[in-house]
């Protein structure tokens, strides 16, 4: 590709830009400094756009300076723009229309427009696709490290639990901005008693405060800070009032080019791989379903970019080829679907994953691989498989009768996060060999592998389970166990029994039964070397990552009681427990 021209940049703060409704939202405009027309790319975040300013290599000066205009909002009631009350992703959809067909009508603009961003500023472009039809000059975007799925992978996990450990930090600090619109800095102090110093972007909850119930609680103590969090505990069965903020539930609405970036230690991760596969399959016209593009990498939410190797994704370094410059495979995306340049990137097949363990990336025509051979790895023991020293196994032989094995499982102590697809607390790799001493935790290995194993693909994990609650937790974690005894994480996943069929409508289980549960673990790439060995771990905790199951069946978060449950585990020629990986031919 031949060399572009680039140029020096004009910088327009505090643009008042107008929405249907009268509000205005503030808006930098970063333009090209030449004469001329160009296409436009619209940056939409709750967290306050002056932060971008003095940041070189942030989208906001690296597109201008390649021939794009860069509008960089603030949502409404937030920090410049207007508004009297913020709700988080459920307004973006129609404001976002209104920025992008504003834009598409100002002089510097040739009626060319895209939207990109990360994490919340990916989500504001998902959000956006829920407009049907879309804004008519939008013309393509590039989400990454975003969910697609409100209720999903955002408010609650794919399983029905709540995602606990950044709910409330989250809302705490976005809620400074709304405490200080509404003249309530007094309350500061008190959202400070909260939390620990920042971890990343945000600042978790002290140990205290984590563990405080009854968990609505929180809905008072935050309803000047985050009116809207009281939604989310009233709101907690999927259903339309999710709906809003689904792109999922407007595939046929989709009719554009998009380019989805996540990472396999991302908290988001299953926003890129269902909206990816989702458009590719059920977009609304050839356009759509032919130019969707998807990049996976190895890292976890926060950095995505040029530095996402050592430190930023838990215990592993990942080496140089981990490290990419996703500004310019953006650019290189941009300038085929709003200039008309061939960049060569629609030549290359459609996915790029990064193989971990083996530590490369990979070029495939699809998600998921066609080649995959889904394969069962069973469980089995002899009735004690409780912690990293008991007799838990895994193999791809089915059971014959088998005894069970049994935890209890104590909300009071429940089994604690370490790494993983987090946000706010700590999250990527770590070693998991120190949870694994627990009696409540059910340990399955595999004996060390004499060839090497890729997987890569989605896992699910199939429990045939009984408990004495009629409610409660089940959780599954895929781990690669390393001849020193380092239990790598690889993903995880839960499932609240209620919402064993449907995360809209629930049941509760009869205890002493036992029921089939299907706990997705969402997807991985990784290669498991000679000599390692696959690990399965079983429990019904994974706390702060997820709120607590009480095991009382009590309205979520409305009950400060907390009772043991004892959990059955089956694994027999009847009811075989197993996990199922996508096994990769080599």
């Amino acid at each position: 590709m031949a060399k572009q021209e680039t140029y020096k940049v004009i910088y327009e703060p505090n643009v008042m830009v107008p929405m249907r409704d009268g509000t205005r939202l503030a808006t930098d405009i970063f333009r090209p400094d030449a004469p001329g027309r160009f296409p436009v790319l619209v940056n939409r975040g709750p967290y306050g756009k002056d932060q971008y300013i003095s940041n070189p290599d942030h989208s906001t000066w690296f597109f201008p300076v390649h021939g794009y205009v860069i509008l960089s909002q603030d949502c409404r009631a937030r920090f410049g723009s207007e508004g009297d009350y913020y709700n988080p992703v459920f307004q973006e959809s129609l404001d976002g229309y209104d920025t992008v067909e504003w834009a598409a009508k100002q002089d510097w603009s040739n009626g060319r427009v895209g939207a990109t961003g990360q994490s919340y500023l990916g989500a504001t472009q998902y959000t956006l696709a829920t407009n049907n039809p879309l804004p008519p000059h939008l013309q393509t975007m590039a989400p990454f490290s975003a969910s697609s799925d409100f209720h999903q992978s955002w408010v609650y996990h794919t399983g029905g639990a709540m995602e606990w450990g950044w709910m409330v930090p989250y809302a705490i600090h976005k809620g400074r901005n709304t405490l200080e619109r509404i003249g309530r800095e007094d309350l500061l102090p008190q959202m400070d008693d909260y939390v620990l110093p920042p971890g990343n972007f945000a600042q978790p909850l002290k140990e205290d405060w984590y563990n405080h119930l009854p968990l609505r609680d929180w809905i008072e103590r935050l309803k000047e800070a985050a009116p809207y969090f009281s939604e989310y505990f009233d709101e907690e069965h999927d259903g339309p009032y999710w709906w809003r903020a689904n792109l999922l539930k407007n595939l046929p609405g989709i009719k554009i080019p998009m380019f989805h970036v996540s990472s396999w230690y991302d908290i988001f991760l299953e926003g890129a791989l269902n909206s990816y596969k989702g458009i590719s399959h059920g977009g609304g016209n050839s356009l759509a379903r032919k130019n969707q593009k998807l990049l996976i990498g190895p890292w976890a939410h926060v950095r995505p970019f040029t530095q996402p190797h050592t430190g930023g994704a838990g215990d592993i370094d990942f080496g140089d080829n981990a490290a990419i410059e996703l500004h310019e495979h953006l650019l290189r995306w941009f300038d085929y679907w709003l200039k008309d340049t061939d960049t060569g990137i629609m030549d290359e097949p459609p996915v790029s994953l990064f193989i971990m363990g083996e530590n490369r990336w990979r070029q495939e025509k699809e998600w998921p691989l066609a080649r995959t051979h889904y394969t069962k790895y069973y469980l089995h023991s002899q009735g004690s498989a409780n912690s990293n020293r008991g007799n838990g196994t895994l193999s791809t032989t089915p059971p014959t009768d088998e005894p069970v094995d049994r935890f209890i499982y104590d909300p009071a102590n429940p089994v604690p996060t370490l790494g993983g697809s987090t946000l706010i607390i700590p999250y990527g790799v770590m070693d998991q060999s120190s949870v694994e001493v627990r009696e409540d935790l059910l340990v399955y290995t595999t004996p060390p592998l004499d060839q090497a194993l890729e997987i890569t693909g989605p896992i699910t994990m199939t429990l045939f389970a009984a408990s004495t609650a009629k409610d409660t937790d089940f959780t599954a974690k895929l781990v690669d166990l390393r001849p020193d005894g380092y239990a790598q994480n690889l993903q995880d996943g839960i499932i609240r029994a209620r919402f064993r069929t449907s995360t809209a409508q629930p049941s509760f289980i009869t205890p002493g039964k036992t029921y089939r549960f299907d706990i997705d673990l969402w997807a991985t790439s990784h290669v498991v070397k000679i000599g390692h060995s696959i690990r399965l771990e079983i429990s019904s905790s994974n706390f702060p990552r997820f709120d607590r199951n009480p095991n009382t069946g009590a309205v979520l978060g409305s009950d400060a009681e907390m009772v043991e449950a004892q959990q059955t585990i089956q694994h027999s020629n009847t009811f075989p427990s197993h996990i199922t990986l996508p096994v990769i031919p080599r």
